[in-house]
């Protein structure tokens, strides 16, 4: 990896927004963190644009893609966006909200009342 010091955020938005530019993904919001990192391929160059408001703006170059990947993943971590084991939509606790007397008929809740 190569690593090159910006100062300003144009130079960064200049690569970015370069027609030969492919965006993989963006990692971090500088609205709701301090960093935020744009990963794009130019011709065979695998770039991070590193954008920060608290420390230096950087570009980094990776060797290959599998370097690059990984760099990817390693930002998503640091940012608490890494994938996680996805338990798809299990409801653990089913009935738990529901009363035993209650009876859910086409979406709507459905209460035995009896009359005292």
């Amino acid at each position: 990896m190569e690593e090159m010091e910006v100062t300003s955020w144009l130079t960064l938005d200049a690569i970015k927004k370069s027609k030969s530019a492919e965006i993989v993904e963006t990692v971090g919001n500088l609205q709701t963190g301090h960093s935020k990192s744009v990963f794009c391929i130019i011709e065979d160059d695998y770039l991070e644009l590193c954008y920060s408001d608290s420390a230096a703006n950087t570009v980094r170059r990776y060797e290959d893609r599998d370097e690059f990947d990984e760099a990817l993943e390693e930002r998503k971590e640091d940012d608490g966006e890494a994938s996680c084991e996805d338990n798809g939509d299990k409801d653990f606790d089913e009935d738990e909200d529901e009363e035993e007397d209650e009876d859910i008929k086409e979406g709507f809740s459905v209460e035995d009342e009896t009359e005292t």
